[in-house]
């Protein structure tokens, strides 16, 4: 066995022993061949190739047939398919060609599984050509006198080989050259043409594979002529509003061949074209008159020519040339319409007036203006009016009542029919029955059932529906024995409002509306859904309808989805015309979310969420709580009412003390003998003016002692006990002068003695004072053994009061019972005294404080001073007594400036808060 590097070296030297040079420079030879070399065949059919080596290749590498490989494309053909003929021939077979590729190689394995390649071959596989079929010719005229034959043929199925076409013709003695296409296969043009000489033609195909020829034609050229078109087209208008004249030139001879012609025509802007008959073209002419056209209107005229006997080819349709015809008088009146508005007056119409500008062909010609005329039909005396109007509109201000308005279109050969329109005073007619719309591709058909009596015309309003701007209405006249329109013009998605109105000889009927859409969508937006209640367990929602813009189509419901947070949906379907729905069993206090959704016949749209909270307490509920704690509340405070009735003395006792009836006090019992008491229920009697009630004044003489018995003066016994009692207080009953403060002297006792006195004994005094045979007056006091309060507001005018303003605090009291004028406050003691005096001579009593000469800092009840104070006193009690009253005079031994007299006070209380004395 060789080693990997011997085998590696054998096939080094088999290369070059299959591609070595000679000495010429060639090749010298191949170890091996294939036949047949490059073979062209037939789609489909049997090919076998065989392998043949040379007998050096051999003897050098012991190569043999049997190590031979068969590929296609480098694909290895299955080992099935050779055969070893001998030792040097191997073939391999192939049953279908269509499988078969290029290159076909021949490679031997050599020892130690080298792959080394022979030889190889391109393999061609294609078709015969089939027989041309379908060869026709033309003769094409290129000029007056030159003409061209170009024949066409079906050259058949592709061959997948190069395959040759050849147009062969010839006359029954000479054979012509053959015309060989270029760049095509089914086409070639012969330009030596003769006329009247029949001609063979026909077509050869031929490739590798084989030939075919097509069938034989024989035809006289002049047979098969295409003439070119006329040439120099006019158009002229004749005398007659429906005609034009055409006139042309023939562009071949009359010798060649004799031509017919065939003429159309169109308005100019449709792409509909008419033909003139054509036995009315079938003879030769230069020129032809077409009638039966429209006034005033542009036609475009084109004209073609073939041989008189129609054998041969039409020509091509010349240029286009136009024309117009000359004008008419309008063939029909504007179609005329009204809108009415009573609005501005109960008693008048403000009719606005419309018509359609009239269509070309029934205008015919230029409209110069229009003539309207209104004829009053409830009054035969009413004179026309007639107004000439260039527009399409006209607005009249008519009273109501019945009117008929005729209308004509004027150009300038003449007027229109006249258009008539009645207005009656009411729709009293018949209107149409079971109005209905359906869409048909673009347009939107309406249709009615005609009423019983007989209508002249209909007229089919619309307008587009909108919720920012009026209705522009557009309309359009169906003549009466129609039952249906097509409306043009109407755009998707949009609303319109269609009516239609019956009009007859003597009337017109109310018109019947139907709201309609050419094409539905579903909502622009859905609906914005809000609360307008909400309660324990039911919430009002609320919404607005869409804007007709919105809504792209006839909304068919409301669907209404709510939920809680994290509960399942619930949908509630509504009816399109609501715009208000209760939402029931919710639970309390619990946030929802709530949407709308409209929907229409070609979808549904969605609104914004909205979220809300339903109520804790229901209706009722809260009242169903308060009022009973108000109704128990209000039985607890009428208890207690009555309780406080039963018991109001008990409550009185400890909450409003009894009040002291000052007239009712001990006070008069310091005299045995009591003098008379003042009326206390006249009012006028309790207050006379410039006197007081509670004090009794005398006048005395201070030195007058003796006149004074035992007995008279026992009543100084109680003052004696009770100012040895206060000694040590202050002088606030009447220790101190006018000039001194009561605050001051109550400053200098014991506040805790006080207190306690004062809350158990009030104290009153009665001060009587002058001096008797103008001696010195002399101080005497007098308290009363009253323990009753005073009364609160007594208390509280002293509490209130400091400073300076207690002075005219216990003024201003002494003022409610006495009567003291306001403006004398200021002045000093003796001059009020003798103001009250002089008040009221009758019953005045003198009421100053009198001061003992000599005494006026010390206190009452001392030495010979307290005797001759009791004295004094027995004579002063004694005197009232006896109702003796003596006015008060100035002393004259001793007398007092104003601003050496005492000033005296009321008793005042020892602490704040005291009572002040009645």
């Amino acid at each position: 066995m060789f080693s990997r590097w011997n085998w590696v070296a054998y096939g080094f030297c088999l290369v070059l022993n299959i591609c070595s040079p000679d000495a010429s420079g060639g090749l010298v030879q191949s170890c091996g061949h294939i036949i047949p070399e490059s073979p062209v065949l037939a789609l489909g059919s049997n090919f076998t190739a065989l392998c043949i080596l040379n007998e050096t290749c051999l003897d050098f590498g012991n190569i043999y047939a049997n190590q031979i490989i068969w590929k296609i494309k480098n694909r290895v053909v299955p080992k099935e398919q050779y055969r070893e003929i001998n030792r040097t021939v191997s073939s391999v077979t192939f049953n279908d060609t269509s499988s078969l590729a290029t290159p076909l190689t021949c490679n031997i394995l050599a020892d130690g599984q080298i792959e080394q390649n022979i030889y190889g071959i391109t393999v061609t596989v294609g078709l015969a050509p089939e027989k041309p079929k379908n060869l026709s010719c033309i003769v094409h005229q290129m000029s007056r006198f030159t003409f061209v034959m170009n024949c066409t043929w079906n050259p058949g199925r592709h061959t997948f080989l190069d395959t040759e076409f050849r147009l062969k013709y010839s006359w029954p003695e000479e054979v012509f050259p053959d015309c060989i296409p270029k760049g095509v296969n089914n086409s070639c043009t012969v330009n030596d043409i003769q006329f009247f000489v029949n001609t063979e033609i026909w077509v050869e195909a031929a490739n590798a594979l084989g030939k075919a020829e097509s069938d034989r034609l024989v035809v006289d050229p002049v047979e098969i002529v295409k003439p070119l078109s006329p040439q120099n087209v006019s158009v002229s208008s004749g005398i007659l509003p429906t005609v034009l004249k055409l006139s042309w030139e023939n562009r071949i001879s009359d010798a060649v061949m004799l031509l017919k012609f065939n003429i159309r025509y169109r308005i100019i802007g449709d792409t509909s074209w008419m033909e003139v008959p054509s036995e009315d073209t079938a003879s030769p002419r230069t020129s032809f008159t077409v009638q039966g056209l429209r006034p005033y209107t542009g036609y475009a005229f084109s004209i073609r020519c073939m041989k008189e006997d129609g054998v041969g080819y039409w020509s091509d349709w010349s240029e286009e040339k136009t024309g117009i015809t000359t004008e008419d008088q309008p063939s029909k009146g504007p179609p005329i319409w009204r809108i009415i508005d009573a609005s501005h007056s109960p008693a008048s119409w403000t009719v606005h007036l419309m018509w359609k500008a009239l269509k070309p062909f029934e205008a015919n010609g230029v409209i110069l203006q229009y003539e309207v005329t209104v004829r009053d039909k409830s009054s035969l005396s009413s004179p026309l009016k007639k107004y000439n109007v260039t527009s399409t509109n006209h607005t009249l201000q008519l009273p109501k009542g019945t009117y008929e308005v005729t209308l004509i279109a004027r150009n300038s050969v003449g007027a229109s029919p006249p258009s008539v329109l009645l207005i009656p005073a009411s729709n009293s007619e018949a209107p149409v029955k079971n109005l209905r719309t359906l869409p048909k591709h673009d347009k939107l058909w309406v249709g009615w059932t005609a009423p019983n009596n007989y209508v002249l015309k209909y007229v089919i309003e619309w307008c587009l529906v909108s919720s920012s701007s009026d209705c522009v209405i557009e309309w359009q006249i169906a003549l009466g024995d129609v039952q249906g329109v097509d409306l043009k013009g109407i755009k998707p998605f949009k609303c319109y409002l269609i009516t239609v109105y019956p009009l007859y000889a003597d009337g017109q009927g109310s018109g019947q509306s139907v709201k309609a859409y050419l094409k539905q969508d579903r909502p622009s937006k859905g609906p914005t859904v809000q609360t307008k209640k909400v309660g324990k367990a039911e919430a009002v929602l609320t919404w607005n309808h869409l804007a007709v813009e919105e809504q792209n189509g006839f909304i068919r419901n409301y669907t209404i989805l709510y939920k809680t947070i994290d509960g399942n949906e619930t949908v509630v379907t509504v009816d399109p015309s609501k715009t208000e729905y209760t939402l029931s069993s919710l639970t309390s206090d619990t946030l929802y979310t709530v949407r709308m959704m409209a929907s229409t016949d070609n979808g549904s749209r969605t609104g914004p969420d909205f979220t809300f909270t339903t109520q804790k307490f229901g209706k009722g509920e809260i009242e169903a709580i308060v009022v009973p704690v108000c109704l128990a509340f209000l039985l607890i405070v009428l208890l207690g009412v009555l309780f406080c009735f039963n018991k109001r003395d008990l409550i009185k006792k400890h909450i409003w003390p009894i009040v002291p009836d000052p007239s009712k006090s001990n006070i008069a019992q310091w005299s045995p003998q009591v003098p008379a008491k003042h009326n206390f229920n006249s009012k006028d009697q309790m207050y006379p003016e410039g006197s007081f009630t509670d004090v009794s004044v005398v006048e005395i003489e201070a030195d007058d002692k003796k006149s004074f018995s035992e007995q008279d003066l026992k009543p100084f016994d109680l003052l004696k006990k009770e100012k040895s009692t206060s000694e040590g207080h202050s002088s606030g009953i009447g220790g101190s002068s006018c000039m001194s403060s009561p605050r001051q002297s109550v400053s200098d006792s014991d506040e805790g003695e006080t207190t306690q006195n004062t809350s158990s004994t009030v104290q009153y005094s009665t001060v009587v004072l002058n001096g008797y045979r103008d001696q010195t007056p002399v101080q005497v006091f007098s308290r009363s053994e009253s323990t009753q309060p005073l009364l609160d507001s007594e208390e509280r005018s002293d509490d209130h009061a400091g400073g300076a303003d207690s002075t005219a605090q216990r003024q201003q009291y002494f003022r409610q019972n006495g009567g003291q004028d306001e403006n004398n406050t200021d002045r000093p003691c003796f001059e009020r005294a003798k103001q009250i005096t002089h008040a009221n001579e009758g019953d005045l009593v003198g009421f100053v404080q009198l001061q003992v000469s000599g005494q006026s800092s010390q206190p009452l009840g001392l030495g010979m001073e307290k005797n001759t104070q009791e004295a004094a006193l027995s004579s002063i009690l004694q005197t009232y007594t006896e109702g003796q009253t003596v006015r008060p005079e100035t002393v004259e031994e001793n007398p007092l400036s104003v601003d050496d007299m005492p000033k005296s006070y009321l008793p005042q209380t020892v602490r704040q808060g005291g009572y002040m004395p009645q």
